[in-house]
């Protein structure tokens, strides 16, 4: 599954982790200040108050883990970008000016970093859409973040561990919004993470893996037909999937 680990937790920062919490992010937050580094500020993520390097080091690093750093000063920047660089990520950005930006790059430049090692750095962090307040730079965030997991497909993200029923689409045709590879975990309580297209036929699918883990029987793969839905409400989007159903007890 994959993690976003936000180093800093301040106004930006939390606008980021209120909508990354609903983007199937696996949510950190690291501070050394306890007044915005706690779980009633973030109770929607893992918080960690204690020096940057130190909760770098206790939460490890990864290839599906996304780090934004947007700490209060350039040289908590520097520390956390020098760790995050030495370690697999599929993305690292950092907030700043581009000031701000170009004396971190210089600095790390200076210390032996190859260039093109810093230009693997999102910075400044977010797509280009005029944000200016902090729910707005989290909007830029979070659309980059999107796009960078869009770029790295369905196969580069794998399916939190728990029980359920995972429902795999492994062909598909026509224009079906969700490509082989793409993925929905439907837990026993009905819950899901992830989903293979969204519409009727994930409501479609999410009830067959609920029958499937209630009944402990059924077709382990299934048959999807989008089309007619699509004609009869005047939709561009159609085609149809197979979806493989794996049960976790």
């Amino acid at each position: 599954m994959e993690r976003l680990i936000l180093c800093g937790g301040g106004h930006v920062s939390l606008q980021v982790a209120q909508i990354a919490q609903r983007l199937d992010f696996v949510l950190a937050v690291i501070d050394d200040r306890p007044e915005f580094a706690n779980p009633d500020r973030f109770p929607m993520a893992r918080v960690l108050c204690m020096p940057f390097l130190e909760a770098l080091d206790q939460l490890g690093g990864g290839a599906q883990d996304y780090y934004v750093i947007l700490t209060r000063g350039h040289v908590f920047d520097r520390t956390c970008l020098e760790w995050v660089l030495r370690h697999e990520r599929a993305y690292v950005g950092m907030i700043g000016s581009r000031i701000k930006v170009a004396a971190v790059m210089t600095a790390l430049e200076e210390a032996g970093w190859p260039r093109s090692v810093l230009e693997q750095v999102y910075s400044p962090i977010g797509l280009e859409i005029g944000a200016q307040t902090p729910a707005e730079i989290a909007v830029s965030i979070a659309a980059e973040l999107i796009q960078v997991r869009a770029r790295l497909g369905p196969g580069a993200v794998r399916p939190p561990e728990g029980p359920g029923v995972l429902c795999t689409i492994v062909k598909k045709s026509g224009s079906a919004p969700r490509g082989v590879g793409t993925w929905m975990l439907v837990r026993p309580d009905g819950q899901s993470v992830g989903t293979v297209g969204g519409g009727a036929v994930e409501h479609q699918v999410t009830l067959d893996a609920q029958a499937l883990w209630r009944d402990g029987a059924g077709p382990l793969r299934k048959h999807y037909d989008l089309s007619h839905a699509a004609a009869e409400l005047g939709m561009v989007c159609g085609g149809k999937i197979d979806v493989e159903f794996e049960v976790r007890r």
